[in-house]
This record gives C-alpha cells, structure tokens and sequence, in this order.
C-alpha cells in the first residue's frame, strides 16, 4: 500500500524468506507493521469520506483545546477519490515521510484526556465503552491495547508504576504517561526507548518524596 511492502517496518529475522514465502492469508498472522496500520487510516477515509486529520480536529483537537500547530501528514502518493472529490490518507506511524507533528502542550491535553477516560470537563469525548476497549489487553501482546494505547498489564512495561497506568508512545522515544493513582499526566520527548522504566520510576519516588 502507498509503495510500502506488507512486511515492511518489523520484518522477522529473516526478511527474505518473508518475501519470498508472499503474504500471509488476511486476517491470520499479527505483525507490527505500519502497513496495518495505513489500511485501517484507508478504511476508515471511505467511512468518513473527509480526510481524518479534518474528522480529529472537529471530534477531539479542537474541543480539548488543542492548537492549531499540529499536523497530520500524509505520504505524497497517498490519496483517494471518494465521490468525485481528491481525499489525503494520513498514515498512522511517522516513518517514510509521513505521520503526525505535535507540540508537547497537545501531547498533554491528550494525556489529560486520557487520564479523565474520554472526558473533557463536562463534555464526553470519547465513549466509556471506547476507553474501556482501548485499555483492554490484546491476546497477542498484552501490553497493547487500541493503537498507542501501551499498557502494564502484569507491571512489566513499568514496574514502578501502579498496574493501570498507561502510556502514549511515539518513535523517538515522544511520550505521554497516564498515572491514574496520582491523578498526573506527563510529556516527554525524545527519552531513549530503554529508559523509559527508570524515567517513570524517577517519576513515582518524587511523587512519594
């Protein structure tokens, strides 16, 4: 899709053989791959029929806050035509020219979203039932949930922290942290991907300071 191979991004040990086997029957191998992801931005296009980063703007950027310095960017070959009209498929991850840039001020008003389960005062931005799935273990990897929802179920992505935080992740490593039993949302950009345990262990024994 868009000129980006299927088993593109995380290609196993042996890439090779991956290629030269063809792609797997649909809907019976799980992979960490941008692909996956750029189909579900292309199915969810024909859904709306609007360029998604207009539908997260109006639904979610817009009524928590956000600025208007976040961007969504699409690759320049990803486009589709929906009823006549020329439409932009953003991806979901940010390799190959693509993906989203945002301010750290943003980063944490979507954190405080997360931390409030949906809401944003007293206006329900998101669904209880939507947050309840997004926090839900995935059988494949339990430490994922929905999309950049990354959970510590078992406490093993943060042992210092409390079973239900939560972590927004991003290439780099760009982080939002979510500590439901602090009542604290925390930005950081750019930590070492390896760090990430000691930086909110850090984090948990000021608190208790």
């Amino acid at each position: 899709m868009w000129g980006k191979p299927w088993w593109a991004d995380r290609p196993g040990k042996n890439p090779w053989d991956e290629l030269a086997a063809g792609s797997p029957p649909v809907g019976q191998q799980w992979k960490y791959s941008d692909v996956r992801v750029n189909a579900l931005a292309l199915a969810l296009t024909y859904l709306w029929k609007r360029p998604l980063p207009d539908v997260l703007k109006q639904y979610v950027m817009d009524p928590i806050g956000a600025s208007d310095s976040w961007h969504w960017e699409n690759y320049e070959n990803a486009w589709v035509t929906i009823d006549g009209e020329r439409i932009p498929v953003p991806p979901g991850g940010g390799h190959w020219g693509g993906g989203m840039f945002i301010s750290a001020r943003d980063l944490a008003r979507m954190g405080l979203l997360g931390l409030h389960n949906g809401r944003w005062g007293q206006k329900r931005i998101l669904s209880d039932a939507w947050v309840k799935m997004a926090k839900t273990p995935t059988p494949q990897n339990p430490e994922y949930g929905y999309m950049n929802w990354f959970l510590n179920t078992g406490r093993k992505l943060l042992p210092a922290a409390r079973e239900d935080a939560v972590m927004f992740l991003g290439n780099g490593d760009n982080i939002v942290f979510i500590d439901y039993q602090h009542d604290m949302v925390a930005v950081v950009r750019w930590l070492d991907d390896s760090q990430k345990p000691e930086f909110v262990r850090l984090l948990e024994t000021a608190i208790r300071a």
